[in-house]
């Protein structure tokens, strides 16, 4: 008996704590899906910069197909539907010629395929280099998963190829410091990233002694480099030596530019990097993954010879803001925002077109339902969970009230 209160007691959470949670999943839905509410395929929009995509593999067992959010939906409901998060320059695929006989329900006449698109074992439900799904059946404890900003496949942390655990830059909460993600497989190819300053890449702790000489030297050119109508501000924590021995180096946590991003993404004669990438691509410095920090992409040069590079690789993206998860996120909180601005417009219009006894109506229901909740709170008990009881009780009183006054 005592055993199944106490499993009772555990499975009961508070209101508040109920509120919040819900709160919290709305937030990451509407993160994860850009704001997009799932009532229009996208395939109109053509190859969208970034957007929710999911893997059907009731129809697409080999995994070489993408649906928008409102196809998943709509299309593909019951099927076995994977969450991909987020892709670039994607178009839905649901119901061209991958999908056999299957036509898509809110945008049936498509192209036979999306020549553009790109797909990864993502789509086939299995990540990172050990090709485990997620979540991962085998294991009780889900490990978190860090997302490559180029191929945009994901990786467990111990898969990163670095030497200690320390090495993924996190402040003291556990919150990320970086923005992005290089993997040790893109790294080859895009090994110019690591001739930028420090600034541009997040490190948590090296061991041994640090030159900063250069660095330093390649950053002063950085900074003397920009238009003279701002500057690149440096936002840092500080170094020292630790216990064991081991020296941290200078934590650049953000790179922010104060210039108008327009003028940063015109193209100058004057190579940053001194490279001409093209004929003198160097070899990645080591198989680590890379951690950039927030904002690095201001920070990229935008020579002629270095755009030039860029579109020949099909990497031009990089200089996208749009591209960036971090923009794609502030989007959809704009976005959410938004809506729910909305809907208190929707609700006060109602109550506008109401005659005035409607209107007392509702605002005494309202204040009566508000000053019942603050008796409540007020004589609860905040170490006890809420039960059936007490809200049966609060509707009951309620109910006494309205008699009363009828």
């Amino acid at each position: 008996m005592a055993a199944a209160l106490e499993e009772e007691t555990e499975s009961t959470i508070s209101i508040q704590e109920y509120l919040k949670d819900v709160e919290q999943q709305e937030l990451e839905a509407d993160l994860v899906l850009g704001g997009d509410e799932g009532k229009e395929c996208t395939y109109s929009d053509g190859y969208m910069k970034r957007q929710a995509i999911f893997s059907c593999l009731t129809c697409t067992p080999d995994g070489n197909a993408g649906v928008c959010t409102a196809c998943s939906l709509s299309c593909h409901d019951g099927h076995e539907v994977l969450e991909l998060w987020t892709k670039r320059n994607f178009r839905c695929d649901c119901g061209n010629s991958k999908f056999g006989k299957f036509f898509c329900k809110l945008s049936p006449n498509k192209d036979v395929e999306n020549g553009e698109n790109s797909y990864n074992h993502n789509f086939k439900g299995v990540y990172c280099t050990c090709g485990r799904p997620y979540p991962d059946p085998e294991v009780e404890e889900q490990e978190e998963m860090i997302q490559c900003c180029i191929c945009e496949d994901w990786f467990h942390e111990e898969h990163l190829n670095l030497e200690y655990a320390d090495e993924i830059p996190r402040d003291e909460e556990g919150e990320p410091m970086y923005e992005d993600l290089v993997c040790q497989a893109c790294l080859p190819t895009f090994s110019f990233l690591e001739l930028y300053p420090q600034p541009i890449r997040v490190a948590a702790k090296q061991h041994g002694a640090i030159d900063t000489a250069k660095e330093k030297g390649v950053l002063d050119e950085a900074n003397s480099s920009c238009p003279s109508s701002g500057k690149l501000e440096i936002e840092h924590g500080s170094s020292g030596l630790l216990e064991d021995g081991m020296v941290t180096v200078e934590i650049f946590h953000e790179v922010k530019n104060v210039t108008d991003s327009s003028s940063i993404a015109s193209s100058s004669a004057h190579c940053l990097l001194e490279v001409d990438l093209l004929s003198d691509l160097p070899a990645a410095k080591g198989s680590k993954a890379l951690f950039l920090a927030k904002n690095w992409r201001d920070v990229l040069c935008r020579c002629r010879r270095c755009l030039t590079f860029y579109e020949s690789k099909h990497i031009d993206f990089l200089l996208d803001k749009d591209d960036s998860i971090a923009e794609y996120e502030r989007m959809a909180k704009e976005k959410r925002d938004q809506k729910l601005q909305q809907q208190e417009g929707t609700e006060l219009n109602f109550l506008n077109k109401l005659g005035h006894v409607e209107k007392i109506e509702i605002l005494n229901g309202i204040a009566d339902m508000k000053n019942e909740m603050h008796s409540f709170f007020e004589s609860y008990d905040a170490s006890r969970p809420i039960t059936p009881e007490d809200i049966q009780q609060v509707f009951e009183n309620l109910a006494k009230k309205r008699r009363r006054e009828f």
